[in-house]
């Protein structure tokens, strides 16, 4: 016989790990330093020149 669970605590378990994954994610994506968002911009404009400087007209 199959186990018997509350659904309400199920979907409540649910959305706090969906929400720990959410904010390890945001934690990632923008808890950088001021200096590292510059640098990644700086390499990101690097390479979109060094693709737009191989083109041939």
């Amino acid at each position: 016989m199959a186990e018997i669970i509350n659904l309400n605590k199920a979907r409540k378990a649910k959305a706090r790990t969906d929400k720990t994954v959410r904010a390890q994610e945001n934690r990632a994506r923008f808890g950088r330093t001021k200096a590292e968002k510059q640098a990644e911009a700086a390499e990101a404009a690097r390479i979109a020149r060094t693709i737009d400087d191989a083109k041939r007209d």
